[in-house]
Order: C-alpha cells, then sequence, then structure tokens
C-alpha cells in the first residue's frame, strides 16, 4: 500500500469516527431537550389569586404547603386586607393585572357585568359537570350568580337565610310563655316582656324588642316576610313589582307600628347601632331580637358574666295572617370566583385550575382550609370539628384560609362545627329549616341601567318613607306619595327595565 493509501484511510477513518460521535451527541442533545420539554410539561402549575385578609396578620404558610403538597400546585396568594380589598380590586382590573383567579361579592357583580358580556372572563358552567365534586355544587344558588344564563363562577357557600328570634327563655318560662308561633303570639311576647315585670325587678324597666342595623338587616325584613311581602321584589298579575307596592308590606308596617306606639319596641330603632342593639339584650334592659340569629352564642357568652342565671333560646317558624310561614333569602354566597382571559390565556390553564378547585371540595382538603390540621389546631367529636385551646395558633396558622372555601359542607364534606351551648345547636338547625320557607329575590339575575346608577339613592326614598310612617310621622296617603315620586324619579325606569330583563329570561 503506498503512502499517500495509507494517509487517505486513515482520515476516512478520523472523519467516520467523528461523524458518528457528532451524531451521537446530537441524538443525546435531542433525547435531552425531550426530557427538559417533558420535565417542563409536568411543572407543578401555579395559581395566582387575590384573597381577602379578615385577620390583622397574613397567615403562616403551613397550611398552605400542605395544600399545596396534596394537590400538586404551587399557590400565589396575595393577601389584601378586607376594608382594601375593593380598591386593589379595581385598580387591578383597570390595568390588565388580575390574578388568575378573582373574588368578588354580590354587590360586585353588576361591575364586572359588562367585562363579563365582553368575553374578558371565561364561561365555566359548561365544565363544572366533568368534575367528580364540582358538580356538586348547588344549583339554585349557581342560578343566583348567573350572567344571561351563563355561569361564569364558582361559589364560597353561605346558609340562604339565619334569620329568626333570639329571647330570653328564662323570661318567657317565668311568664307561662311558650315560643312563639304567629305574628299574635309575638306581639304577645313582647307586651309581657314590656309590661309583666319579667326580671322580676318590681321596677318598668325592660322593653319587649331590641332592634337596630336599619331596615334590612335589623326587625321589619323579617317582619314583613312573614306577612308575605316578596324579597325585594315580586310578581304581580304578570308584571315584577317593588316589595313596597304589595298591600302585604303596609300590613308589616303597621304591624311594626303597633309594637313602637305600644313601647314593645325600643323608640329610638332607626338610630340604634347593632351593637347596642345586642348591648340592650345581653344587660337585660330588652328580651328578644328578630332577625339575625347565628350570634346568640356570642350574646350569652357577654351576658352571663352580667348575669350567670340568664338564658336564651332561638326560634324560626312564624306563621303570618295568612297562615303561612316565610323568610327571607340572601343569594345564598359570600363570595364568587371568576377567571380572567388576560390571566388565564388557554382553556388548559383554565382546566388545571378548575381540577385545583375540585380537590379543595374534597373533604380532606375542605377541612384543611377550614379547621387546618387534625388534632393540632381542631379535634373531632360526635363528627364535629372543635377548635383546640390554642385559639392564637389557629388564628394564626388557619383562619384567613377560611375566606377561600368553595362550595358548603353539603357539598364539600367538611366537618360542620360542634357546639356545646345548646341554642347555638339548634341555631345551625335551623338554618336548614329555612330552606324549605325561603322567599327568593327574583331581581337577583336582572339587570337595570336605571337601578344600577339610581338604585340606592331611590331606595333612601322608601326607607325614609317606611321609618318615617312607622314613626307616625306619615300617613298612609303620604306613603303612597312618596312612591310616586320614587317612580317619577327613575323608579319607573327600573321596573320597566327589570321586566324586559325578566321575560328576556324567561322567553
Amino acid at each position: 500500500m503506498s503512502v499517500r493509501k495509507g494517509l487517505m484511510i486513515f482520515f476516512i477513518s478520523i472523519l467516520g469516527a467523528f461523524l458518528f460521535t457528532a451524531c451521537q451527541d446530537s441524538q443525546a442533545n435531542n433525547n435531552h431537550e425531550g426530557d427538559l420539554e417533558k420535565s417542563n410539561s409536568e411543572e407543578t402549575p401555579t395559581i395566582s389569586m387575590m384573597a381577602k385578609l379578615h385577620t390583622p396578620e397574613v397567615p403562616d404558610t403551613k397550611i398552605r404547603e400542605i395544600v399545596e403538597e396534596k394537590t400538586n400546585v404551587t399557590l400565589d396568594i396575595e393577601w389584601v386586607p378586607n376594608n382594601n380589598y375593593n380598591e386593589k380590586l379595581n385598580t387591578a382590573f383597570a390595568t390588565g393585572t388580575l390574578p388568575q383567579v378573582v373574588s368578588i361579592g354580590s354587590e360586585q357583580l353588576d361591575q364586572f357585568r359588562e367585562a363579563i358580556r365582553d368575553e374578558q372572563f371565561w364561561e365555566v358552567g359548561p365544565y363544572l359537570g366533568d368534575y367528580e365534586h364540582l358538580s356538586k355544587l348547588k344549583d339554585p344558588i349557581i342560578e343566583n350568580s348567573m350572567i344571561d344564563g351563563k355561569v361564569y363562577s364558582l361559589y364560597q357557600g353561605r346558609p340562604l337565610s339565619r334569620m329568626g328570634i333570639v329571647y330570653r327563655k328564662d323570661w318567657a318560662d317565668q311568664l307561662g310563655l311558650e315560643a312563639p308561633t304567629t305574628t299574635d303570639e309575638v306581639f304577645e311576647m313582647a307586651r309581657a316582656f314590656t309590661e309583666d315585670d319579667p326580671n322580676q325587678s318590681g321596677k318598668d324597666d325592660t322593653v319587649g324588642i331590641a332592634d337596630g342595623d336599619g331596615l334590612y338587616w335589623g326587625a321589619f325584613k323579617l317582619i314583613a316576610s312573614w306577612f308575605g311581602t316578596p324579597n325585594n321584589w315580586g310578581e304581580q298579575d304578570g308584571e315584577l313589582l317593588p316589595e313596597f307596592m304589595f298591600p302585604e308590606y303596609l300590613e308589616a308596617m303597621n304591624y311594626m307600628k303597633d309594637l313602637r306606639d305600644n313601647g314593645y319596641i325600643n323608640q329610638d330603632f332607626p338610630i340604634t347601632s347593632k351593637e347596642d342593639e345586642a348591648t340592650m339584650i345581653k344587660n337585660g334592659t330588652a328580651g328578644m331580637r328578630i332577625g339575625g340569629i347565628a350570634d346568640v352564642v356570642s350574646l350569652y357568652n357577654d351576658a352571663k358574666e352580667i348575669n350567670p342565671d340568664i338564658e336564651y333560646d332561638v326560634h324560626n317558624y312564624i306563621e303570618g295572617p295568612q297562615g303561612e310561614y316565610g323568610t327571607w333569602a340572601i343569594p345564598g354566597y359570600g363570595s364568587l370566583l371568576l377567571f380572567p382571559k388576560s390571566a388565564v390565556e388557554t382553556e388548559a390553564e383554565l382546566k388545571e385550575i378548575l381540577e385545583f378547585y375540585d380537590q379543595m371540595m374534597t373533604p380532606e382538603i375542605a377541612n384543611l382550609f377550614y379547621w387546618g390540621v387534625e388534632d393540632e389546631h381542631y379535634t373531632v367529636k360526635n363528627d364535629q370539628a372543635i377548635i383546640t385551646d390554642d385559639q392564637a395558633k389557629f388564628d394564626r396558622e388557619v383562619k384567613p384560609y377560611l375566606s377561600l372555601e368553595i362550595g358548603e359542607p353539603e357539598t364539600n364534606g367538611r366537618y360542620e362545627g360542634f357546639h356545646d351551648y345548646e341554642p347555638h345547636a339548634k341555631a345551625q338547625e335551623l338554618f336548614k329549616d329555612n330552606e324549605d320557607y325561603l322567599i327568593h329575590d327574583p331581581s337577583i339575575n336582572l339587570e337595570s341601567e336605571t337601578f344600577s346608577e339610581q338604585g340606592d339613592r331611590l331606595q333612601e326614598i322608601i326607607n325614609d318613607a317606611t321609618t318615617n310612617y312607622i314613626l307616625g310621622e306619615l300617613d298612609e296617603g303620604d306613603f303612597y306619595n312618596e312612591i310616586e315620586k320614587w317612580k317619577k324619579q327613575g323608579g319607573e325606569d327600573i321596573i320597566a327595565e327589570y321586566n324586559e330583563s325578566w321575560q328576556a329570561q324567561n322567553k
């Protein structure tokens, strides 16, 4: 073999080895890039959200980290003090910096209505049936949050009615009275608590009913329900009309007026605060409250420091003149979760988020967010949760996360709280019983531009007229004149717009 031929064979061999190595390196690099792509695709998804903070400090990360591990997500939670939440939300919306999950209240739904219609938020209704747990959310509550018949949100559940009466059981026993079951019996209890010396002091030092916190959350709204008044709006002869245009509203005003004229209710109820109303109940001045009953335990805990022998009870079923019981209902949610398309850019991302919330509605995760870690933050008795003695630890590590709950115990399976004070436990059962007697507001999903712009101002006309009628400063004719004033200043437009919206929904 010549030297030249030998050198040629040598260089060909070197070239072949080089090409083989390069090929192998290229294949290895391709495989590595494939592994990276696979790794990236399996990265833990990050879900960003703004959450209302109802405590002085942001929570410890303990619960979040446990939930992240169990759900295989990373939670990017911006905690915003409740008092600043609306301002922060509006700023984020205006600047296009909303997170992937946006929490709003019922009062903010109108604010986002046009943006929702403009398809700036994902419609989630078509997806809910694909998830085992999200599909359990209650249809009536979902319907209360719809826009144009479509579902754009998940909800945080609330009892539809926490209404009833709290009364002094020891006074009732002293006077031989049972829990009232009719409006006449409520009136009689109010009279007896005022006139028959229920505390045996020998003095004229008690009043039957303590009332405050305005017409809506005070006694009047519930009394109106007992009389069969619609909840804000009602149907009459195929038309929706505001509640104050129904005869039952006038009957309720007359009942309340009779209570005040006879001195069976605090005379200054229109300007009495909720705190002052509670003080009257706790210090033994008044014997009954008509309205919310959820805080009977806090009333008792304070009152027993003044009078260790004090006894309260709660009751809900009060028949009106027509022999029926009704109680006005809220929409059934504390907050709604929306998913802006500016932050959730693809359907795949939306499904990842919905998958996380589906896991949140399992008992395990729901209990973690609501109660914390069993035997560390709470214990279980009779299949109910009891917070441990270390309340500060619970407040620091768990309490802020309560605002992230989705659904309610009936749908997410979390423990309800154990209540060792019997009237408090009874109140929880009465919330459930009230669901059989609810008076819903048919205007919840309706829209009226006039109402959005002028509703609050116009409602003040009716609130003032109602209050002044009860105080005896207006007669029936004067009250109807105020309704005419309401109609002329925009009320007629609200009626027309609500009915147009109502008819469109019911086609």
